[in-house]
């Protein structure tokens, strides 16, 4: 067995109905998040250009909110319901990378800048659910257990 379904293994074993939860919550955070970005899809692209780290063209430049719009709401919703919980965490994480290091951390690294403390958490949460996958209460281990029989 190698190193990933080890990983698997014990995120599958030692998952609490807890830990769903906090999915759940987590996708109604990334969904509503990625719903604030198609309302204010100028605002992004304002954020991004005057984050001074990329000299981008518009085409670029909207092929990466259109990702992070798709990632958003898609990954949002899989990880509501559990499905494919890993592949939806892997796909945030980029984007959570970006918000941390590129965007947020230039308005400083204080208290009171706690859109970059929800970023943290965030991309915390994304990491821990994509080692430990979905756990009892998803689509994901409905699947496992039918494929079982």
């Amino acid at each position: 067995m190698n190193l990933v379904h080890r990983i698997e293994h014990w995120g599958d074993y030692y998952h609490s109905k807890a830990t769903d939860v906090i999915r759940i919550c987590l996708g109604v955070i990334i969904l509503i998040k990625g719903i604030t970005v198609i309302m204010s899809r100028d605002a992004v692209y304002s954020l991004l250009i005057e984050s001074g780290k990329f000299d981008l063209s518009s085409v670029l430049l909207a092929i990466i909110v259109h990702y992070i719009v798709f990632a958003h709401i898609l990954g949002g919703i899989f990880l509501i319901v559990g499905l494919l919980t890993r592949f939806a965490a892997v796909i945030q994480i980029p984007i959570l990378l970006g918000a941390v290091f590129f965007v947020n951390i230039a308005k400083g690294f204080t208290f009171f800048n706690s859109e970059l403390w929800l970023s943290l958490i965030v991309l915390l949460l994304l990491i821990m659910f994509w080692i430990i996958g979905a756990g009892p209460y998803s689509v994901d281990n409905t699947i496992k257990r039918n494929r079982q029989y």
